[in-house]
């Protein structure tokens, strides 16, 4: 019989089409969100919040693998996320598959000492270190998504700085071989798209496959953080997303891999492709 596997986060970008794989592929997969709904039929569902402990003994009972999507808008999620792992280790889970970032290393604050715990103590492990999401543009609950649809513009301090753009399926398809095969990746893997791109040039792009004028808005780090406060974003969360983009100006996601092909044998999916498929959202 093929491994349990639990899956949070399963109705998000990447959740959904890890669990979807893993079911086409024959595995047991328990699906966890906060609604008692299952995202899809045909799987088992449990209720998971990470804020209420008494929904995670049900979530772990039986499992054998699990990936994890740690909590939305937390400072330290390593507080909630670690011992959560550690009791889930102890129930017998052997393989944990985590998705942090690409601009969070291994050891730093919050999700970076996740990822090391995990190297540190999970029998068989992976993390998931994806570049920024295309869906970013085209999500009406990302700050990026609401300003496009509103006004047609990007505001952002990264300036020319570029970025390996990657679809969410690309980075899902990475997550279903990294629960899936034997034996465990035990590494991390960076993932990107196969360019990288400023936000001029994907604004250029939007513009060209909606026919309406899309605007990169060259902004100062404050003034990030205050548009991002203004948009209801906690003051900490907006000053972190504010300094990442000071990161990507000075050439920190300058950089494309080889991850998608390698790991699923097939090539990423590239930002104009992307854009196609989703130009409605911006007309």
């Amino acid at each position: 019989m093929k491994p349990r596997i639990l899956v949070t986060g399963a109705s998000g970008n990447t959740g959904r089409p890890i669990a979807e794989g893993l079911a086409s592929e024959g595995f047991r997969v328990r699906t966890a969100t906060r609604s008692t709904t299952p995202p899809f039929p045909s799987t088992e569902h449990v209720r998971f919040d990470w804020a209420d402990p008494t929904t995670h003994e049900a979530a772990v009972d039986g499992v054998d693998r699990m990936y994890l999507l740690v909590p939305a808008l937390a400072e330290d999620p390593s507080l909630l996320v670690n011992p959560f792992i550690e009791r889930a280790l102890a129930r017998g889970v052997r393989r944990v598959v985590l998705l942090s970032a690409s601009a969070i290393q291994e050891g730093s604050p919050g999700l970076g000492q996740v990822h090391r715990f995990l190297r540190e103590h999970a029998p068989e492990w992976s993390v998931l270190q994806p570049s920024w999401f295309m869906q970013n543009v085209s999500n009406p609950q990302n700050q990026h998504g609401a300003s496009l649809r509103r006004d047609g513009t990007l505001m952002t301090s990264t300036d020319k700085g570029r970025v390996g753009f990657v679809d969410a399926a690309d980075i899902a398809a990475v997550g279903v071989r990294a629960l899936a095969d034997e034996p465990s990746h035990d590494t991390a893997h960076v993932i990107t798209g196969p360019q990288a791109l400023s936000y001029d040039d994907i604004a250029a792009v939007m513009s060209r496959v909606s026919g309406r004028p899309i605007r990169h808005v060259h902004a100062s780090p404050e003034e990030v953080r205050r548009h991002l406060q203004e948009a209801g974003m906690p003051e900490a969360y907006a000053s972190m997303l504010a300094g990442l983009d000071v990161t990507l100006r000075d050439g920190a996601e300058d950089r494309v891999t080889d991850t998608v092909q390698r790991i699923t044998g097939r090539p990423p999916r590239d930002f104009e492709s992307f854009a196609r498929a989703h130009a409605n959202v911006w007309r």
